[in-house]
């Protein structure tokens, strides 16, 4: 049986990025999607393992080449998922997670409907606004604009499967581990182990025929 395939959306500044890192410490069955980008890396952030960066030319050659499973440009800057890296990672029975944006998520859904949908809300607008300006890695026009989309992104959250609150990121972590785990255990992705438990079941020698 294949992994599932787990998509992590939020504005920026809600936290899915921790949300994920968390969970993925908690939990060796997922691995994380280092998606692509355009973008220059942040203080702190490394190659291959934050994110790829590669240059706006190199992301549109990869476009033009259909490496991706989702691609958006978000706040001016490209980002983009490999196909061919989620798909073995699934194939091996791992559970892939996708922290993503909405446009990408919807992107994703469309050719894997099976895909589990989370979105990460945080608990007001407020909170997110000081978040944003506490991360201090903004401009005055940049913080604008994601405060511009978080508008439309998080109207997006009803076409989303879970909505997770991130108050307090124990609280929000432990949700977001639960919905992965719930959905291992799904019947239909059980159902041949299960009919094969049942199995064992049939005329136990240990009891005595009727």
């Amino acid at each position: 049986m294949s992994g599932n395939l787990i998509i992590v959306s939020a504005p920026s500044g809600a936290g899915k990025t921790t949300l994920v890192a968390e969970v993925l410490c908690r939990d060796a069955q997922v691995k994380p999607s280092i998606s692509f980008t355009s973008r220059q890396p942040r203080p702190g952030e490394e190659q291959g393992v934050h994110y790829h960066f590669v240059s706006r030319a190199e992301f549109q050659a990869m476009i033009a080449d259909g490496d991706f499973l989702e691609w958006a440009e978000v706040h001016g800057n490209l980002y983009g998922t490999s196909r061919r890296y989620v798909e073995q990672l699934r194939a091996a029975g791992f559970d892939v997670i996708l922290a993503i944006d909405v446009q990408g998520a919807a992107q994703t859904r469309r050719l894997f409907p099976d895909a589990i949908g989370v979105f990460i809300l945080p608990p007001s607008w407020q909170v997110l606004r000081e978040r944003l300006d506490t991360r201090g890695a903004n401009s005055a026009a940049d913080l604008q604009l994601r405060l511009r989309n978080a508008l439309d992104e998080t109207a997006q959250c009803r076409n989303f499967d879970y909505v997770v609150i991130n108050d307090e990121l124990t609280t929000a972590t432990d949700e977001l581990a639960a919905i992965i785990l719930a959905e291992r255990c799904r019947l239909q992705r059980r159902s041949a182990v299960a009919e094969q438990i049942l199995q064992t079941f049939n005329k136990p020698a240990e009891l005595p025929t009727r």
